[in-house]
């Protein structure tokens, strides 16, 4: 039996998996770390931190196997997308990582649009400048750090920062690489026009290869305090959501995942690049060689729940304390008699300004419809359906572009919720299903690596071996035409009150 390791670096810890060729977990092991703040609207984190956390778990994870070292064949590695992690000549960090969330690059990707039109911008980059991105953040750097930038010899993300640690080789692959706005995504390739628009060293950057290519091996000094050998390869791996693709098994034509966590993603498999000219979506290499992704973003999904529970329903929070249960089973529980539509209550759920389908900062959360019939159960499912409608925003936009979703996997926090995946299954029109797999990212880069030894034949071929569906919510027809209804008018609400947003930022 061979075995395949998944590392996933996240935002708030690191999680590190280790799976026989089944794709059954033999062991797994996190270590979280902070986060750093120093002004409003900055986010940045230590690479040392993620490295630190990588090295002890992959050593937790090989103690808790006991499985012999020369069978553990390969490791992928997933990772928070668009990070910025600056290394000088030496291969040593310079300055903390600014990370994905982090929003201080107004004036940079202002900058961007004044050296090349938006349209260039969407047909090399698949997307418009966008502030979360590495090449903004590269640009911030050099007008506000010239120090940190006169020393940089290298530019990584922030898993293949941790690749560096585990093989010495300065690598990327496709998916986390579209995610940079430096790479050429319908090519797959570093763009020479972006580079030297942005006037950014092309040597800088490592080289970019197919998520399960063999990008390295582990290093002997690595492999020694890992317990791993230095015969065992590193692949490419990918970012956080396509290594959620691969895990839940979204690697063909017409399938599709919707995550429900802090935001909330629609991702669609495509074999041709899609990109939309509007750039309400994103468009990226996917994991599966030769092929892409289309997803959409929405904002303020998990969070619109937690914020409205933190905020208002301390009784649930204190019945379930008391029964020992999950509050969000409680909040399910109250809801299923409330009707479809909510009694003719809207939730927008723009709590944090929104990205697809408007681009829109300024927006802000509004409940439409409110009387005195309604009840903190009301209140509740309309949440819930107002980021249902917001992820029907993007489904819509995918169907837009000729990109047909006719099987929706669910995960995240939310995806756990049957209620939800029944409001996305009458909304979308198609099932929603959930996996048995529960560890998504590092089982996905686990396939990842298994392509790359040589145990799976392909992703395509790895997926249907070992990723199965569980629950599925078929649409309800009934419900399904009364929320096409409100789901027009919380399009039109957006419109009608868009002017208004601006006038309220502007006070």
């Amino acid at each position: 039996m061979y075995y395949l390791i998944g590392i996933d670096v996240g935002t708030s810890a690191t999680k590190t998996v280790l799976f026989d060729e089944k794709g059954t977990i033999m062991a797994s092991a996190s270590a979280d770390y902070p986060l750093y703040q120093p002004h409003n609207g900055w986010a940045e984190q230590k690479p040392e931190d993620w490295r630190d956390a990588v090295l002890k778990t992959l050593k937790q994870v090989t103690v808790q196997a006991g499985v012999a070292a020369a069978d553990i064949k390969g490791i992928g590695i997933s990772g928070q997308m668009h990070g910025l992690v600056m290394l000088d000549e030496a291969g040593e960090v310079i300055r903390p990582s600014i990370i994905w969330c982090d929003q201080r690059t107004g004036a940079e990707v202002e900058d961007m649009l004044k050296l090349m039109p938006r349209e260039e911008w969407i047909e090399i980059t698949a997307n418009p400048p966008l502030t979360g991105w590495t090449a903004a953040k590269i640009l911030w750097v050099r007008k506000n750090e010239p120090d940190n930038y006169a020393r940089c010899r290298h530019i990584l993300l922030p898993k293949d920062y941790i690749r560096y640690i585990l093989t010495g080789e300065f690598a990327t692959e496709v998916s986390d690489a579209s995610g940079m706005q430096l790479l050429d995504v319908p090519e797959r390739c570093w763009s020479d026009v972006v580079l030297q628009k942005l006037e950014i060293p092309k040597e800088w950057l490592g080289r970019v290869y197919e998520s399960c290519e063999v990008t390295g091996r582990v290093l002997p000094e690595i492999a020694k305090a890992t317990g791993l050998t230095p015969d065992t390869v590193v692949v490419g791996g990918a970012g956080d959501n396509a290594a959620a693709a691969v895990g839940t098994g979204v690697v063909r034509d017409g399938t599709a995942f919707t995550t429900i966590g802090t935001s909330g993603v629609v991702f669609a498999h495509s074999s041709q690049v899609t990109i939309d000219p509007k750039g309400r979506v994103h468009t990226c290499c996917c994991a599966v060689p030769g092929a892409w992704h289309v997803m959409g973003v929405t904002q303020g999904a998990g969070l619109s729940l937690k914020w409205f529970k933190d905020q208002f329903c301390q009784d649930y929070v204190a019945a379930a304390d008391e029964m020992r249960v999950d509050v969000y089973d409680l909040i399910n529980h109250d809801i299923k008699s409330i009707p479809a539509g909510s009694d003719r209550l809207i939730y927008l759920p723009y709590l944090m300004g929104e990205r697809t389908p408007h681009l829109d900062p300024d927006c802000r959360g509004v409940f439409f419809g409110l009387s005195a019939i309604h009840t903190k159960a009301h209140l509740l499912r309309a949440v819930m359906e107002g980021v249902s409608y917001s992820l029907a925003d993007c489904n819509d936009i995918l169907r837009e572009m000729g990109v047909a979703v006719d099987e929706m996997m669910a995960c995240g926090g939310g995806g756990k919720s049957a209620i939800w995946r029944q409001m996305l299954a009458d909304l979308y029109g198609c099932p929603v299903k959930t996996v048995h797999q529960s560890e998504g990212p590092a089982l996905g880069v686990a396939i990842l690596a298994g392509v790359g030894c040589g145990i799976y034949e392909s992703v395509e071929a790895a997926c249907a071996k070992l990723v199965s569906a569980d629950k599925c919510s078929e649409p309800d027809p009934e419900d399904a035409k009364r929320y096409a209804e409100y789901h027009r008018l919380y399009k039109k609400l957006y419109i009608d009150l868009k002017n208004s947003y601006k006038e309220l930022a502007a006070l």
